[in-house]
């Protein structure tokens, strides 16, 4: 089968959401005070009502599209705990615990831990550096895992041992897109959408190799965090500045949902950094 005709089946395909389960911490304690990617500059002021008042509404419309969201409670001095992707990795209930590289962040680490602890949930405490899925992305078949600025590589072959899918290194080069999930989203089984330039070569012929009907995102849309999106399988996520990538998700057959996150987006975050499957 050609390329050209997969485009035109995929296309064609009718999309099926599905219930997902989702952890968030609302940002009660936000603000930026330190500056640990380029998005970030403690000389900006920013406005916490109005960064509440957008997280609220990304809760809503995950529950109003049926989708179960648990929080746990945000802890003064931790004012990038609100970015729960960070926190862990969750696949088949067992979790990776984060490792975090930078000091400022590293007591969200043991929140996070206690949290899914209490729950039940198989936790296996991180040797290497990994910062949760910020750099893991679970596709279905295996786990896309980004280096380069946070995540350790050697916390790859870890990441393998505890879940036992297989793992796919990606090497990030753009320090805007320091995280994976900056630049990449999964969209449904083995569909994703992601933008080329922050990869190295090697990662991008992976990419093409792998995913050769990826839904590619401008340079305009990529500034606007537009990957850093959340999908159910049909609906999806992301920001409202994303309208090329919206049109692109539209002509697949995905219903794209516009939000505005832009007190959030000053601590380079959107809608993926604020989300953490729970995947049973």
């Amino acid at each position: 089968m050609s390329s050209s005709t997969l485009a035109e089946r995929v296309e064609r395909r009718t999309r099926s959401a599905r219930p997902r389960r989702f952890l968030m911490c609302p940002p009660r304690h936000f603000d930026v005070t330190y500056s640990i990617n380029p998005w970030m500059d403690p000389d900006r002021p920013t406005d916490a009502d109005l960064a509440v008042r957008q997280w609220e509404r990304l809760l809503s419309l995950y529950r109003g599209l049926g989708h179960d969201v648990e929080q746990i409670p945000a802890l003064p001095g931790l004012p990038d705990m609100v970015f729960a992707a960070n926190g862990a990795t969750v696949i088949d209930g067992r979790v990776l615990t984060a490792r975090f590289r930078h000091a400022e962040r590293v007591a969200e680490a043991p929140a996070y831990l206690d949290w899914l602890a209490r729950r039940g949930y198989q936790v296996h405490e991180a040797r290497f550096v990994n910062e949760g899925e910020g750099d893991y992305l679970f596709t279905g078949e295996r786990i896309l895992a980004g280096t380069g600025f946070r995540t350790d590589p050697r916390s790859h072959a870890e990441a393998q041992r505890v879940f036992g899918r297989p793992v796919v290194t990606l090497q990030l080069v753009d320090p805007r897109f320091y995280h994976l999930d900056t630049a990449l989203a999964v969209l449904d089984h083995e569909e994703i959408m992601y933008y080329t330039a922050a990869f190295s070569p090697a990662s991008r012929t992976v990419l093409r190799r792998l995913y050769p009907d990826a839904i590619l995102a401008t340079d305009a849309d990529a500034e606007a965090f537009g990957p850093n999106a959340v999908s159910d399988g049909r609906h999806v996520l992301l920001a409202e500045k994303a309208t090329d990538l919206a049109d692109q998700l539209t002509r697949r057959g995905f219903v794209p949902i516009g939000v505005d996150l832009s007190e959030l987006m000053k601590s380079g975050g959107s809608a993926k950094c604020c989300t953490l499957e729970l995947r049973p």
